[in-house]
């Protein structure tokens, strides 16, 4: 199976602009995140698809390989979807860009769902909720799941409601943004109108889910770490440090 991944990147985050090149632990924050996926074995190939000269300059400058795309996307799909025009691929793999603690591991387990099932379209990594906090707070994805494994709703909103039961007695996920699609899912995730929820949420999946296209979720242990503010690159950086896998592409240069 050719399995390509995917990492999209802009600098005009409106949460933290230049977000993709701040330095975490001296590298540029996209450094970490393809260093680490492209120690997945399920990747034939990865890229950066992004809309500026400067992130392009950057990955290049650390060894990697990016994709220029056009400037006018609002989600992360629809650009590595133009991206992956014209590629030989049968699973593209996105991969969120401010997650600088990625685990090569993620992508493998995101992949196998295709390889088990051919009928799969797109996966979602998915965690328990642990924290409350984490439960409650915006920049975390919230999904509610189907019996069948696939995704009901997607919510930056605490769901399911805490109104009939306390935090502690209900079963809470998020999304883990590691996301493949078939080649063919992706190029229909872009041929589709932006839905309602997906507009409201600010979440990709909901175009699928709206239309009515399953989207499976797959739990993990793996947990994610994203840089969504400045002020998270401290508590990030001292998670690298304690992280084995960070020594072995830092001492690589």
């Amino acid at each position: 199976m050719n399995v390509v991944g995917m990492i999209p990147a802009r600098m005009g985050s409106s949460r933290f602009p230049g977000k993709p090149i701040t330095p975490v632990l001296g590298l540029p924050m996209l450094e970490h995140v393809y260093k680490r996926c492209a120690m997945a074995e399920g990747l034939s190939s990865l890229y950066v698809a992004t809309c500026d000269e400067e992130i392009k300059s950057v990955v290049e400058g650390f060894g990697g390989k990016a994709i220029m795309t056009s400037d006018v996307h609002v989600r992360a799909s629809d650009r590595i979807a133009e991206a992956a025009e014209g590629m030989e691929a049968d699973v593209i793999v996105m991969i969120q860009g401010d997650e600088p603690m990625t685990q090569p591991g993620m992508i493998d387990a995101a992949v196998q769902p295709f390889i088990d099932d051919p009928s799969v379209l797109c996966v979602n990594l998915t965690k328990r909720i642990t924290d409350k906090s984490e439960f409650q707070n915006r920049d975390c994805i919230k999904v509610v799941i189907d019996q069948a494994g696939n995704a009901m709703y997607m919510s930056r909103e605490p769901i399911p409601t805490l109104a009939n039961a306390p935090f502690e007695e209900i079963e809470a996920f998020k999304q883990v943004c590691i996301i493949p699609f078939t080649k063919e899912s992706l190029a229909q995730f872009q041929a589709l109108e932006p839905t309602t929820a997906e507009i409201s949420e600010s979440v990709d999946m909901m175009r699928f889910i709206e239309h009515g296209i399953p989207v499976r979720m797959v739990e993990t242990d793996f947990d994610s770490y994203a840089i969504d503010r400045p002020e998270d690159v401290a508590r990030i950086e001292e998670l690298l440090r304690n992280d084995p896998l960070t020594a072995t592409y830092m001492t690589q240069d």
